[in-house]
């Protein structure tokens, strides 16, 4: 059975009529997402964590075998990852040098922010915020630790909210939400305020 691909940009269905390693479904999406690539910042781009990701978010490697997220030997420089037309997508590896990700599940409803999720955007100040895949939720990159260097999946009023800053990859869609800057700034208050909740 032939499992039918899908964009890496929009995540639409490829034409029936793509070559086999074609990644984008039409020049738009192409141009879209070179765009896209340049909005992720430098302190991910320089860092040789990447990885490849298949639709249902399982881990690969630049040339499509099994990575993971605690093996480096399965991990790629940014360039190579970009290049790949391995999956879906791309991934950045977390392995506890100090950057975190907080993801905001679900906080966006027809592209407005949820006032639970704007709590945490607005306490995050000026760093990289981007759209996740499903685009109806956030990732807020920044840095800071976990207490404990555990994830941590917490309630926080009427959403969810996850922070990791280790032994996960993080799903990059490189579509930069509203004016954030290109810019990891210092998160660790937040951290420490959504873990205390």
């Amino acid at each position: 059975m032939t499992t039918r691909r899908t964009c890496e940009h929009c995540e639409g269905p490829m034409p029936i009529t793509a070559r086999r390693h074609a990644r984008f479904c039409k020049p738009a999406c192409r141009a879209a997402a070179h765009r896209a690539a340049r909005t992720i910042p430098a302190e991910l781009t320089s860092r040789p964590r990447w990885i490849r990701r298949t639709e249902r978010k399982v881990p690969v490697t630049v040339d499509g075998s099994a990575a993971s997220s605690t093996d480096p030997a399965t991990w790629s420089t940014y360039r190579d990852a970009a290049r790949s037309s391995a999956g879906a997508g791309l991934g950045f590896v977390l392995d506890g040098d100090g950057i975190v990700v907080l993801d905001l599940d679900h906080c966006l409803v027809n592209g407005e922010v949820l006032p639970w999720a704007q709590g945490v955007l607005d306490a995050a100040g000026p760093t990289w915020v981007e759209v996740s895949q499903g685009g109806d939720g956030l990732h807020v990159w920044g840095r800071g630790a976990l207490p404990g260097g555990a994830g941590r999946r917490l309630r926080l009023g009427d959403g969810t909210v996850e922070v990791y800053d280790r032994g996960r990859y993080i799903a990059v869609t490189g579509r930069t939400f509203g004016g954030t800057p290109r810019r990891l700034d210092d998160l660790q208050h937040v951290i420490d305020e959504v873990c205390a909740s």
